[in-house]
């Protein structure tokens, strides 16, 4: 039997038990779909939609290319991406996940970035968002604004980290050579560039708009329906104890790293969607420390779900995704040894010495507070903000449907 063969049986097997599962569990799924529902209804709809649609404007304008020049001598040396990986950068770290893929495969589009740049540039570029760690997960699930901070380093180390390793993915030959000229920052460079792209623009600003609006409430919505499926997929998993079969053969890997056998199971939910992995590990009952570190380890990997969602996202390029998959995996290394190693240092010492005599952490727990209070005003209002947005995609589809 052939590779592509056995694939197509495994693939029409798996589809064929989750129908069934689906028919024998109607309620648990139906109130999967309503979780998944509700996590993309209150929270991510409202917080990424703002990002894509201010990113798709600044690339029309120009400022993307602007910003490509003068981040030029920084991004190509340490990561061999031109200088607009600096923005993908901070706004996928601004935006969390699936941010970065979605700006990546955008600038791939306009022949910003070649493919094999395109694959470093997404491989480190996606990232959990410092209101997730801080808010939800800090303080929501730990109930510990310190263990903020550990967390976020941690997981933005190990990001810089991957962005040094894919700098060796590719041959230099598949590179482009915009930018190589510049001996380093130019301002007057900048601007150029910046008028020129602008004026390159012919669409005028109503139909930037309109189209900036259209293409993320779409990107949206085939996000919303990636978090409602794994959502469903995550409850059968557990029903038919799948996740239980699969804890057995973990714990033997993790008691191997010294880790409590009872992060088995939170660790495979996480490895399909991070909020309840996280959520999960973080009522496990096992030491502080060892949470923390299998915590990193998820919101690193990002969970089958986000990963299903980049897919998709780079299918519509030439951008492979399994460069992408292989750094996700070392990403959660990177992050879970961070975290053992600052564990001492940015926790427990800061611990004891006390919390007034540390301004930094007070600033950080300011920061969680204001992160946890972001996230409760995204779960009162985001429906409403979500039901709006979605009254003006309709709006505006109806009205270029009526102009054909």
């Amino acid at each position: 039997m052939t590779l592509s063969r056995l694939q197509t049986i495994l693939l029409a097997s798996f589809i064929t038990l989750m129908a069934i599962s689906l028919i024998t569990f109607p309620k648990a799924s139906f109130d999967a779909s309503l979780d998944g529902l509700d996590m993309w209804w209150s929270i991510v709809f409202p917080s990424l939609l703002p990002f894509f649609i201010v990113s798709e404007m600044l690339i029309g304008f120009g400022v993307v290319s602007f910003l490509g020049v003068i981040l030029e001598p920084i991004m190509r040396p340490l990561f061999r991406v031109p200088g607009v990986g600096g923005f993908v950068w901070a706004m996928g770290m601004a935006s969390g996940f699936p941010a970065g893929a979605k700006f990546t495969a955008r600038l791939r589009q306009e022949k910003q970035l070649t493919a094999i740049e395109a694959e470093r540039l997404v491989s480190f570029t996606n990232s959990s968002n410092p209101l997730f760690i801080f808010g939800a997960v800090a303080v929501g699930f730990f109930g510990n604004p310190q263990i903020g901070i550990l967390l976020a380093i941690s997981h933005y180390l190990g990001n810089v980290c991957v962005g040094f390793m894919m700098r060796f993915h590719g041959n230099s030959d598949q590179e482009s050579t915009v930018g190589e000229d510049r001996k380093g920052f130019s301002l007057i460079e900048a601007l150029r560039v910046l008028h020129r792209t602008r004026l390159e623009e012919k669409r005028p600003l109503g139909k930037m708009l309109g189209d900036a609006v259209t293409s993320s409430i779409q990107t949206l919505l085939m996000i919303g329906g990636f978090i409602i499926l794994f959502s469903v997929l995550n409850r059968l998993l557990s029903l038919v104890h799948f996740t239980d079969l699969v804890g057995i053969f973990l714990s033997f890997i993790l008691q191997t790293f010294h880790l409590s056998t009872e992060l088995s199971v939170p660790l495979i939910s996480g490895l399909f969607e991070i909020t309840l992995g996280s959520d999960l590990t973080s009522d496990a009952n096992a030491g502080l420390l060892e949470k923390v570190v299998i915590v990193s380890f998820i919101l690193a990997f990002c969970g089958f779900s986000v990963q299903a969602q980049v897919a998709s996202i780079l299918s519509e390029t030439d951008i492979r995704f399994k460069p992408f998959f292989i750094a996700r995996i070392f990403h959660g290394f990177f992050a879970s040894i961070f975290a053992f190693i600052l564990w001492k240092p940015l926790y427990v010492n800061l611990q004891a010495s006390g919390e007034g005599t540390v301004p930094v952490m007070k600033w950080f727990e300011h920061s969680a507070s204001y992160g946890n209070t972001f996230w409760t005003n995204m779960i009162d209002y985001g429906p409403l903000f979500t039901l709006l947005s979605l009254c003006i995609y309709i709006v505006i589809i109806a009205r270029r449907g009526v102009a054909r």
